[in-house]
């Protein structure tokens, strides 16, 4: 070929830097990309509808028609935006805005939990737990019988209840009260109805593994009779002496789950009929155990503030009485105390500002 002679075009072609070639090989990749792309999407999608068939088919049909059980999808939804608005929205909502006092809506509020998981516990008391329950290896009736129904009924309204109780994280971001909306107190209340959801649908309610409820309950009842004392004012101090026992009744809470739920692995026959919840329950006792002494040690422990009958802070109430805060943190009531530097509480700390 002589110098300046044109290339024929079937050389160009099969040129390894054939801009003709590149642009074949570019597009077959990019095709077969594509390809791929849309046959994870397929495969992704067919996945998500088979497990939601399977979801389906297992639903204890008892109780599929209840609100919030018809998926997973909602009470997902629910969840995802608790969590986004206790961390990241509420707080950003309320940075350039005063705390809302919220007094009588957090006293009709917790006096309403009060009465509910007190009728919770009746409930399940009368389904079960008082009258045919030997509290040992109790199976779970999957009859159509009205006390079989009556265990439903309760245990969606438990697992309801959860929901409502999101409130509590509400107030805390309407009063500003960041400080209490801790990794312990979030998880806990997203994981309760997310793992309660599963709990109920793909397994049939009642028998021994049903029994961190009642007493979950049970303590509820207390808790929130409790909070609604607290803010309610300085008249109820005097009946709040039991303040520094309520972390101690939450931890005794999970020390007779576990107890409870461990008397299976001791039995000598206990034909329970789904064995796998029987170690998540013990799990979730021993778990959130651990979960609760951690606060225990971190907050009164190695944060000196170990909880006192005359103490006026609240976990889910007001502060009753007008506190001034000093740089070595210390404080006064009704008064002004001279010369010391402006400061502020911060996760248990005096910080100035």
């Amino acid at each position: 070929m002589r110098v300046g002679e044109e290339i024929p075009s079937t050389i160009q072609a099969s040129h390894p830097l054939s801009p003709v070639l590149g642009e074949q090989v570019f597009y077959k990749n990019t095709k077969t990309t594509t390809n791929q792309v849309v046959t994870m999407l397929r495969e992704g999608v067919s996945n998500i509808l088979k497990f939601y068939n399977y979801v389906q088919a297992r639903t204890d049909a008892r109780i599929r028609d209840y609100p919030l059980m018809h998926n997973p999808i909602e009470m997902s939804i629910i969840l995802v935006a608790y969590i986004f608005f206790s961390v990241y929205a509420g707080p950003r909502l309320m940075a350039n805005r005063k705390p809302f006092s919220l007094k009588i809506p957090m006293i009709v509020y917790n006096l309403s939990m009060v009465l509910l998981n007190a009728y919770i516990v009746l409930e399940f008391m009368l389904s079960g737990w008082a009258t045919t329950y030997t509290w040992r290896c109790d199976l779970i009736d999957t009859s159509m019988s009205p006390q079989a129904l009556r265990m439903i009924r309760v245990a969606w309204l438990f697992y309801f209840s959860k929901y409502i109780e999101l409130l509590d994280t509400a107030f805390f971001v309407l009063r500003k009260k960041q400080n209490q909306i801790t990794f312990l107190h979030v998880f806990h209340h997203s994981f309760m109805p997310w793992t309660w959801w599963w709990g109920i649908t793909l397994t049939p309610v009642g028998g021994m593994a049903a029994f961190h409820a009642l007493v979950n309950a049970v303590v509820h009842v207390i808790m929130y009779f409790y909070y609604g004392l607290s803010a309610a004012g300085p008249r109820f101090q005097k009946y709040l002496w039991w303040k520094k026992y309520m972390t101690a009744i939450q931890l005794t809470q999970f020390i007779l789950v576990s107890i409870h739920i461990s008397q299976y692995y001791f039995m000598e026959k206990c034909d329970f009929q789904v064995p796998m919840w029987i170690h998540l329950v013990w799990i979730y006792g021993v778990f959130f155990f651990l979960l609760f002494s951690n606060f225990w040690v971190q907050a009164y422990i190695k944060g000196k503030r170990l909880p006192a009958a005359n103490d006026k802070s609240k976990l889910n109430g007001s502060t009753s009485e007008p506190i001034t805060v000093v740089a070595n943190g210390k404080h006064k009531e009704n008064g002004n105390v001279p010369h010391y530097t402006n400061g502020k509480i911060f996760m248990g700390k005096v910080k100035e500002i």
